[in-house]
């Protein structure tokens, strides 16, 4: 049963990577394999709680006899419950944090942004843009980036041509600004919960290795642009369908929004409470906020066009329920034992983390990042006690090691060499009607080469 189950999880990362190709949605997939997996473990977990969890099941049967309706529900209520108690934090946090972001861009919050792009000069744009995304995606999750960022180069950019340049550029950005923060990307997110990394060390470390990563590809696609675009500007203010905020009540709520996502960590270190809860504090607040300014609209019949955001909006459920799916499928593939063998067998034939990282971004460039990330990091448990305390290689799996670093590096520059190896990218090929050819020939080996420059940079500090 253990290979049969690998062989859907397999089969459905097969299914995922080639979404572009078969045009099954990979969020399908996902939750499908996720919940069939789960499915066949209870129908033969006899076997795997003898095997996995012996010593807690004697004493969840305290002196009963033991039968198959007793192992489901110590599935049920003690290692299923645990998987999907993992898998809602991310769930939660990402719809706690697409609501503030929903609220932001529902009320022209955002719209300082295309102001500021104000120039016809093709480079200065480019690095403007760059910086813009960079800084806004170590924010906020990858894909509402992108779609903002491709929103915004679609309305400014006539060109399709010099769009897909720049376009390629955001989806760099984006994800390499993602992997600055813990709350950037659904991959730092997982570390950061699981307790394997610290928001601040985190930062620290991957900082310089994102911005050779994403730098050095913008210097050498910018040079391939002409000195001057045809650029349509945007103006401010501008009026939305559901908003008649002035430009300072939109600065209020940004601030109120955008600083409460930076003060989660420091909500989450002083009361150890996960993450989700201080997105959804800060959630709570800017939709109070939203609804004061609002009030006006409450009588008239502008109200009916969307004053309630809409974070369940087509996308975003898909992302969610991908990052579900996903959760789940690599908790079965825990609970029959396999990512434990398969580590023990690493550890012996090449105890070299650098050389699984060099893999992990291989298989990232044509699988979703997000997927390479919990595969790699279900490998390993945190080890605990100090980095210093431990021997040279165990050391790399404790606290604020360099296997978690690597490993979240490592899928997100794997993500920028095929725009299929991202959800950022895929967004940019549903945008553009991109080709994946074009974007390696022109793109890819360039983001290749910042992100051996950004690897290279990381074994260093670490």
């Amino acid at each position: 049963m253990p290979l049969i189950i690998l062989l859907i999880i397999v089969v459905g990362f097969i299914l995922i990577s080639t979404e572009n190709v078969t045009n099954v949605n990979k969020a399908a997939v996902a939750i499908f394999v996720g919940t069939v997996g789960w499915v066949l473990y209870v129908s033969y977990g006899t076997d795997f709680v003898q095997m996995m969890h012996q010593q807690a099941y004697t004493n969840y049967l305290n002196g009963a006899a033991h039968s198959s309706m007793a192992v489901k529900q110590f599935i049920a209520q003690t290692v299923f419950l645990r998987y999907v108690g993992k898998a809602c934090e991310i769930v939660l946090f990402l719809l706690a944090t697409m609501t503030i972001v929903e609220i932001l861009n529902n009320n022209g919050c955002f719209d300082f942004l295309g102001v500021w792009a104000r120039t016809r000069n093709s480079k200065k744009l480019l690095w403007m843009m760059m910086l813009i995304v960079f800084v806004v995606s170590a924010n906020l999750d990858n894909l509402t980036t992108t779609v903002m960022a491709l929103t915004l180069i679609h309305q400014v950019i006539p060109n399709r041509r010099y769009r897909m340049v720049y376009g390629s550029v955001a989806v760099i950005a984006a994800n390499m600004g993602g992997a600055l923060t813990v709350i950037g990307s659904p991959e730092g997110l997982v570390l950061w919960n699981m307790g394997a990394i610290t928001a601040s060390n985190y930062s620290l470390s991957m900082a310089l290795p994102c911005i050779v990563a994403c730098v050095v590809p913008t210097w050498l696609l910018s040079r391939s642009l002409p000195h001057r675009l045809d650029i349509e500007f945007l103006r401010l203010p501008y009026r939305g369908d559901d908003t008649n905020l002035n430009v300072w009540q939109r600065f209020v709520m940004f601030v109120v929004g955008i600083g409460g996502l930076w003060f989660i960590p420091t909500f989450h270190n002083i009361t150890k409470l996960s993450p989700f809860l201080g997105a959804l504090c800060v959630l709570s607040v800017l939709w109070v906020v939203n609804e004061i300014f609002n009030r006006k609209l409450f009588n008239t019949g502008e109200t009916i066009h969307r004053r309630i955001p809409r974070v369940l909006q087509y996308g975003s459920m898909q992302m969610i329920l991908f990052v579900l799916g996903i959760m789940l499928a690599m908790g079965v593939v825990s609970e029959t034992g396999f990512f434990r063998e398969v580590m023990a067998y690493i550890d012996k034939q090449t105890p070299n983390i650098w050389f699984f990282g060099v893999a992990c971004a291989t298989i990232s460039s044509v699988l979703d990042s997000f997927v390479t990330t919990v595969s790699a990091v279900s490998l390993h448990s945190v080890v605990a006690g100090e980095s210093s305390e431990l021997a040279t290689y165990a050391a790399n799996f404790a606290k604020n090691g360099a296997y978690w670093k690597m490993i979240a590096f490592a899928t997100a520059m794997g993500g920028n060499i095929l725009p299929i190896g991202s959800i950022s990218g895929l967004a940019l090929i549903q945008t553009e009607r991109m080709r994946v050819g074009w974007y390696f020939i022109h793109v890819g080996w360039k983001a290749l080469l910042g992100g051996i420059l950004g690897m290279l940079l990381l074994w260093f500090l670490v």
